[in-house]
């Protein structure tokens, strides 16, 4: 085995799950108690546990060990992915969050800027929500970890806005895709507003006056 294969064995491996029949010869035959999971396979499993006890407790109870806990993985493992509990719910939210990579298509510009905001209000109502407020707080000191944050909310939310944009210049609806970059960001940037300062759950109505007395109004001129 070249020393490269060597390295990515030993990243994938989840060497904080002891041998079953090490711990307990008596559950030897059964290899589920402390299953032993390598690479996408284990990573999922601990980001939805990081989900699940964000749910569960709360952004401000969340630890590491639990979150191990409840993978039923090893802390190292954890540890080795991410080195503590800021990267790791990063992660977790950008795990759950909505795949912006394909925005709803809904044959008109109002709906598919309703579906897309009304999605993103659904997604601040559960894990990621939670997660959200805590990290906007903790992170506060952190340069390169805000811009993280920022570079991956922004930069998903504009490329879904830019291919609603598309579709409706397309159709005919408005008259070019090429608007101004922060055009793309007010509403995701108002709904995060609206989250932060008025809590959930998110108003129906809310989504539909920042669709029809700004984004449209931002689209058509």
């Amino acid at each position: 085995m070249s020393t490269s294969h060597r390295r990515r064995a030993a990243l994938d491996a989840d060497p904080g799950d002891p041998d079953p029949a090490l711990a307990d010869p008596g559950a030897a035959a059964d290899h589920r108690t402390l299953p032993r999971r390598r690479g996408r396979a284990l990573e999922q499993a601990i980001l939805e546990a990081a989900l699940a006890e964000l749910a569960e407790s709360g952004y401000a109870r969340l630890t590491v060990e639990r979150v191990a806990e409840r993978a039923k993985a090893g802390k190292a493992s954890v540890y080795r992915r991410w080195p503590g509990r800021i990267e790791l719910v990063l992660d977790a939210v950008y795990h759950a969050a909505p795949d912006l990579a394909e925005p709803p298509d809904t044959g008109t510009l109002r709906g598919d800027l309703l579906a897309l905001l009304r999605g993103a209000a659904r997604s601040l109502a559960g894990p990621v929500g939670e997660a959200l407020r805590g990290l906007m707080s903790e992170v506060a000191g952190d340069a390169s970890l805000m811009a993280r944050m920022r570079d991956h909310s922004q930069g998903a939310s504009r490329r879904a806005m830019l291919e609603i944009a598309r579709r409706a210049a397309s159709r005919g609806e408005i008259a070019r895709a090429e608007l101004p970059p922060r055009r793309f960001e007010v509403g995701q940037a108002m709904l995060r507003q609206q989250f932060l300062l008025h809590g959930l759950p998110i108003p129906d109505r809310a989504v539909v006056e920042i669709v029809d007395d700004v984004l449209l109004p931002l689209f058509h001129a």
